[in-house]
């Protein structure tokens, strides 16, 4: 199945403030039911193991409400990690007022270098161009003391068919268009593995989960040693 770049609605807040704000809340329940949560925890767990860490410091990019690094946290506390997130976003009007949130440029984080323990990034990644996939990794990684965290999804034919099926559960006409277009555009696990190695990335982990996820660790020279 060929990569095809198809723009996204929410992309360019391409509808109403309430459409808008129910697509951001359809975002939230895919991650809730379609293993979202579950990857970054999984790869926070990793980390922690890693480097036996039990606290963390995570930006989450393009994070909008917040809602995934939070229930991620939730998990991990359970486990005895604790996870202090904040969020970065494009648009003032997509962040949650009740969250730490900064309003920044993924390709260029208004940060300095190595203020956060990870950064991770949820569902963002498959809307880059492979020159802004490296791009975008290595201005994590400067920010980061440890590692990069990508959660996304898997290009695959039968993925895009499970979409078409489950369209009707989505309350936004913005995610019936942005949902497939997002498989389609999405990258495979050979492609991120090639677009990493061109990074700074010292090793990358990169593993597959259910309902066509994958998690990946870039990590920082040294951190992982």
């Amino acid at each position: 199945m060929k990569r095809v770049v198809t723009p996204e609605l929410l992309d360019d807040d391409a509808g109403s403030a309430a459409e808008i704000s129910t697509s951001l809340a359809d975002l939230g329940r895919i991650n809730r039911w379609f293993g979202g949560v579950r990857v970054l925890s999984r790869l926070v767990e990793r980390v922690a193991e890693k480097t036996d860490r039990r606290e963390l410091t995570l930006l989450d990019v393009a994070g909008a409400r917040g809602e995934l690094p939070l229930q991620a946290a939730e998990q991990l506390r359970g486990k005895g990690i604790r996870l202090e997130t904040t969020v970065l976003d494009r648009a003032t009007s997509h962040l949650e007022p009740a969250n730490r949130g900064v309003v920044g440029n993924a390709l260029a984080l208004p940060f300095r270098d190595s203020s956060f323990d990870l950064v991770s990034s949820s569902l963002f990644v498959h809307h880059l161009e492979p020159p802004e996939v490296r791009q975008f990794v290595n201005e994590a990684l400067r920010v980061s003391r440890m590692a990069v965290l990508i959660n996304d999804i898997r290009r695959h034919p039968v993925h895009l068919g499970l979409v078409y099926a489950g369209l009707p559960l989505y309350r936004s006409r913005l995610t019936r268009h942005d949902a497939p277009a997002s498989i389609r555009r999405a990258y495979t696990p050979a492609e991120m593995r090639g677009l990493l190695g061109q990074t700074a990335a010292a090793g990358v982990d990169l593993r597959t989960y259910y309902f066509y996820r994958m998690g990946i660790i870039a990590w920082r020279n040294g951190a992982a040693a």
